[in-house]
């Protein structure tokens, strides 16, 4: 009789006891409550979202042997801190012919799929992010030594950050973990990629939705060349004098400002006299989320908390001034919280149904703050442009975030 032999379960996660086992997933709908409708891209396998609280989970059904390894991939992407989405657990189900396997992971709050950019109203500035997000994520990976092996914007899921775009990888079926990535490996999925990537517009031209600026039926090579420029940045080796060494701090700073963490600087003797060899080896693209939520104990995308640390030290000095010392940045960060940040996010309402949400609306009103200034020739101040905001870009802001439909009559609603 089908049914569930088994859920292997992180120990955090709901008991999803009371879900209908007994059916494959295609039958859930009619017969599970709790199943919602999310913003979701397209997928080879049959896909349910399942509510449980405030939180979202993803079930994709294919087999057993392909859930297990895709779950032990996520696990292990988990512990290198790599952009994607969180395994739960896995099922084995009896179907009526053969055991099946059914992945659960957590559903990344506040995402896009990119055909939600091209259709959805307010989301045009967002389009042309993809290809610098897409190219950042694959050199994180490459990083890591992870070999993605099919990589696709459908196979992304895509988070705002303060106007850009961050990418998170949702399908690990193909993909492989080494110490490091041979050069044919990294070719392989670059040449993967494009072909992807460039099939995926050719179907939203297909319905006939018109590429955006920037982003047409090159876009795979576009990302590739984006991909390239960022990895030899990265990689790059430089020749130093042992009187030019305060050029490693330079180096170091250029490569935070793109983002990265630099774990360790290796200095080697090029044969000569007074010479040096810097090489830099870069741990993740999340300088700035570190640094941020180090402080604040506020998570944030890459470039949010770059936009937030910068009006923290604007605040600090402010802080500092007021109170008529030198105030430490942790001190000031508690202050930051208290008296700008959670008064601001109070006041957003209903515009903020995600922790994801909170730090991008916070970035947008920033931005406008700076505008304001501009045309006053002077610092209006966050309440100001905190109002002027709500007033007039409220109703198009709320447009402009796509909404998760109810879930079905019974069920506790999605965030």
């Amino acid at each position: 009789m089908p049914g569930l032999l088994a859920l292997h379960l992180r120990p955090d996660s709901p008991g999803f006891l009371d879900l209908p086992w007994d059916l494959p997933l295609a039958g859930w709908r009619a017969a599970c409550p709790r199943i919602v409708d999310v913003q979701r891209g397209l997928s080879r396998h049959e896909v349910q979202f399942v509510s449980d609280g405030p939180a979202v989970y993803a079930f994709k059904e294919l087999p057993l042997r392909l859930a297990e390894r895709e779950h032990d991939m996520l696990e292990k992407f988990e512990q290198r801190d790599l952009p994607a989405v969180k395994p739960v657990g896995w099922a084995r189900v009896l179907g009526d012919d053969e055991e099946q396997g059914v992945l659960i992971t957590r559903f990344l709050d506040a995402s896009l799929p990119y055909r939600i950019l091209f259709h959805s109203p307010g989301l045009e500035r967002y389009r042309g992010r993809l290809i610098d997000a897409l190219a950042g994520l694959l050199v994180r990976l490459h990083l890591a030594g992870a070999y993605w092996g099919d990589c696709s914007l459908s196979n992304v899921l895509f988070r705002r950050d303060a106007g850009e775009l961050s990418a998170y990888l949702v399908d690990a079926e193909t993909s492989e973990l080494h110490d490091a990535l041979s050069e044919g490996m990294r070719r392989q999925d670059l040449d993967i990629m494009e072909e992807n990537v460039e099939g995926d517009l050719l179907d939203l031209h297909a319905q006939g939705v018109a590429p955006a600026p920037g982003v047409d039926e090159h876009a795979g090579e576009q990302v590739r060349q984006r991909y390239e420029a960022l990895w030899r940045e990265i990689n790059r080796e430089e020749v130093l004098s042992t009187d030019d060494l305060w050029r490693i701090h330079e180096r170091v700073r250029a490569l935070n400002a793109l983002g990265f963490s630099v774990g360790s600087i290796d200095l080697v003797p090029d044969g000569t006299a007074r010479r040096v060899k810097l090489r830099t080896v870069v741990t993740d693209r999340d300088h700035h989320r570190h640094q941020f939520h180090d402080l604040t104990g506020l998570v944030a995308e890459e470039r949010q908390a770059e936009q937030l640390l910068n009006d923290l030290r604007e605040f600090k000095l402010a802080l500092s001034e007021r109170m008529g010392r030198s105030v430490p940045m942790s001190v000031s960060a508690f202050h930051w919280r208290s008296e700008r940040w959670e008064p601001a996010i109070a006041r957003f309402g209903p515009l903020v149904t995600a922790d994801a949400d909170a730090a991008e609306r916070f970035c947008q009103v920033l931005e406008h703050k700076w505008f304001m200034s501009e045309r006053a020739r002077r610092d209006v101040g966050l309440d100001a442009a905190l109002d002027d905001y709500l007033r007039r870009f409220a109703a198009d802001a709320a447009a402009a975030t796509p909404v998760t439909p109810a879930p079905a009559a019974g069920a506790p609603p999605a965030r």
